[in-house]
């Protein structure tokens, strides 16, 4: 079976965990957009692992880990990984991970430019500075350089004169900054490509392969489908396609080739970074939440802004992304609450929206339309039955999985790899 995980709120939703428990039972691991802006986090026992660009399934043995065309790749952050990892006594091969040949790398100008952008920009977008969107951006106008003209020396030199001799005069004359070097750029990213030549091969023909042999793929996203270029919060969103339709374009494989569709949802909503949130706490509440639930961004260490389940956000995602199964995350931060809310509407203007608005000005000014519920006020964390939940616990979950749509599956009510319920 192939299967996809992906994110239905702004990331951030547990997606690590679960892909951490699903490649138990499956042969190959594909992460298919996205860059080292996106952290996955992964507790096995007393070890602690965030993961930027190698997918979570790193741990396991006997799996092999692929890096999809869609994905951007900094060579830098990818190999401070691999090297992290082989320090804790994880050794990562050539059998175990491949990068895609056609994969875009995020260059030193990139990173630059990014935070460069967003300091001179009125309406800040919260960008992490890894220099994702740029790189993004050159994939799109056909001036990147992929991980084929990297190990091909002739073709890296040319290509990045190229771009040093337009991106320097850009940082010149709008930013008033020198610019670039050719020559420490060239000599830090052939070590690189030394590095990383044994790696890469045509990721879409392997897994295309595999899949033909009868082996079980599974595809990993990063972030959320709030973030997703086309239907996110735009402009407050990354530059790829987070959903599931990223797959097909991230990855070579075929829509037809995949089996289900399994999203991650927290059990109430945050976000990093701006944009307009409307469950957002107040800040009493958001402190509380974002101490029990540890809300900091596992790539930046920012503070999570944190709020009720907005099931209108989720039902959208739903549409967009066909899930077949949801995965609640973090039940367990709910439980000493005495009264939980989940939010099923909009209003603005008069008007009630119960679909999820585009329209940058009412997603701006929406107020939300609660339904609040009691709380069970008691620990789940050590529950592996659902039946077992406490009573209030399971009608909410019900209540979420009514309004969203889409049945619910897992329900994680912790960080360690065993605690989760399974229906």
């Amino acid at each position: 079976m192939n299967i996809v995980v992906v994110g239905a709120q702004w990331g951030d939703e547990g997606k690590g965990k679960l892909i951490d428990i699903l490649s138990k039972d499956v042969d190959v691991i594909v992460r298919y957009q996205g860059g080292s802006n996106a952290g996955h986090t992964v507790i096995v026992g007393k070890e602690h692992y965030v993961f930027h660009l190698l997918p979570s399934a790193i741990l396991r043995k006997g799996k092999v880990c692929v890096i999809g065309n869609g994905v951007v790749v900094d060579p830098k952050a990818l190999l401070e990984e691999i090297d992290g990892l082989e320090k804790r006594g994880v050794r990562v091969t050539p059998l175990q991970l491949k990068i895609a040949v056609n994969a875009h790398v995020v260059m030193p100008y990139h990173r630059v430019l990014d935070g460069l952008r967003e300091k001179m920009r009125e309406h800040r977008i919260g960008t992490t500075g890894r220099g994702i969107g740029p790189c993004y951006a050159d994939k799109v106008t056909r001036c990147g350089i992929r991980m084929v003209d990297l190990l091909n020396p002739r073709v890296f030199r040319s290509k990045l004169q190229d771009n040093l001799r337009e991106k320097n005069e850009y940082f010149k004359k709008v930013f008033g900054q020198k610019g670039f070097a050719f020559d420490g750029i060239y000599r830090e990213y052939m070590g690189y490509a030394r590095r990383l030549k044994p790696y890469v091969s045509d990721t879409a023909l392997y897994v295309n392969g595999a899949i033909d042999r009868k082996k079980s793929v599974l595809f990993e996203g990063a972030q959320g489908a709030f973030l997703d270029i086309d239907f996110g919060t735009y402009p407050f969103v990354t530059s790829s396609n987070t959903t599931v339709g990223g797959v097909a374009s991230g990855s070579g494989v075929a829509p037809t080739k995949l089996d289900k569709i399994i999203a991650a949802v927290k059990a109430y909503t945050t976000r990093v970074g701006e944009g307009p949130f409307p469950t957002e706490f107040d800040s009493k509440m958001e402190e509380l939440i974002r101490a029990k639930g540890r809300e900091f961004g596992a790539t930046t260490g920012r503070a999570r802004r944190c709020g009720w389940f907005d099931s209108v956000l989720v039902r959208y995602a739903a549409i967009v992304g066909g899930f077949d199964e949801l995965a609640i995350m973090k039940l367990d931060v709910l439980d000493e609450l005495k009264e939980i809310s989940l939010c099923t509407a909009y209003k603005y203007k008069g008007k009630t929206f119960r679909d999820f608005p585009h329209d940058y000005e009412v997603w701006c000014h929406a107020k939300p339309v609660y339904e609040t519920m009691p709380g069970w006020q008691q620990p789940t964390g050590k529950v592996r039955e659902y039946r077992k939940l406490p009573p209030q616990a399971r009608k909410y979950i019900e209540r979420m999985q009514e309004l969203v749509g889409v049945p619910i599956k897992y329900i994680s009510i912790g960080s360690e790899r065993d605690e989760i319920i399974v229906r």
